[in-house]
């Protein structure tokens, strides 16, 4: 045997790396306030990971980092090896426009478009010449192919969510970040919107990062970041 081959296969280089991230601001010239401190991970491609911790604890202002839609005070973060902090704003947009999708607790829908509309946009943006086609495909994955043409006021919450799921995976995006994605909905609906992305996150292979403060779908993930008073005391 050859010494040098190894008969492992090499591990998938990490879609997420957060090392050393400290967040600090300073409110109406008060004392120095540290939002997070010192915290470091790294997520794997398709892993579906929680981040949860009681209400201050960080968690937004983390998934706000992750997206690069803040700046960190210290510490680099990391999306497919792309450092955000030595891109400039358009270019922190190009790469969430690449290979991040977004699921938020209030849906985000744009009020002026159709479900249809809403799903083609950043396909379009990605200059899909398919846009239409494929997000036809996704709005029936999600079970709404006979709400194409309605328009957020015309639809549920759990439909409007269904929407902002299918727009969210319709681009494959590398990862998925999804802030509170059932906070809005009743237990029922949740559910099923859980399950639909849960079962989106396997099939496509996408990663996805849940903030929630629901200790059960916490436990839906294959892993959970705990933070508490902007540590991370659980990996």
């Amino acid at each position: 045997m050859n010494p040098s081959r190894s008969d492992n296969p090499p591990a998938a280089a990490p879609v997420v790396e957060v090392s050393g991230l400290c967040r600090s601001v300073t409110a109406d010239g008060g004392p120095l306030l540290h939002i997070l401190e010192d915290v470091s991970f790294a997520i794997s491609p398709g892993e579906a990971v929680a981040i949860v911790g009681a209400s201050g604890s960080g968690k937004s202002t983390l998934l706000g980092l992750l997206a690069g839609l803040d700046s960190p005070t210290r510490g680099t973060v990391k999306i497919r090896g792309q450092d955000l902090s030595s891109l400039d704003e358009d270019g922190r947009a190009a790469l969430r426009g690449a290979c991040v999708g977004f699921v938020f607790q209030s849906f985000q829908l744009l009020p002026a478009l159709t479900a249809l509309e809403n799903v083609m946009l950043p396909l379009e943006l990605a200059g899909r010449s398919d846009a239409r086609r494929e997000a036809e495909a996704w709005l029936g994955r999600v079970g709404l192919a006979g709400r194409l043409g309605h328009y957020p006021r015309q639809l549920s919450g759990g439909e409007q969510q269904r929407v902002a799921v299918a727009r969210a995976f319709a681009p494959r995006p590398a990862l998925v970040l999804a802030d509170e994605p059932t906070g809005n909905l009743d237990v029922a609906t949740g559910e099923a919107v859980i399950e639909l992305m849960f079962s989106l996150n396997v099939e496509s292979g996408t990663t996805l990062v849940l903030v929630t403060h629901d200790n059960a779908l916490a436990a839906r993930c294959g892993r959970t970041l705990r933070l508490a008073s902007g540590r991370l005391v659980g990996a």
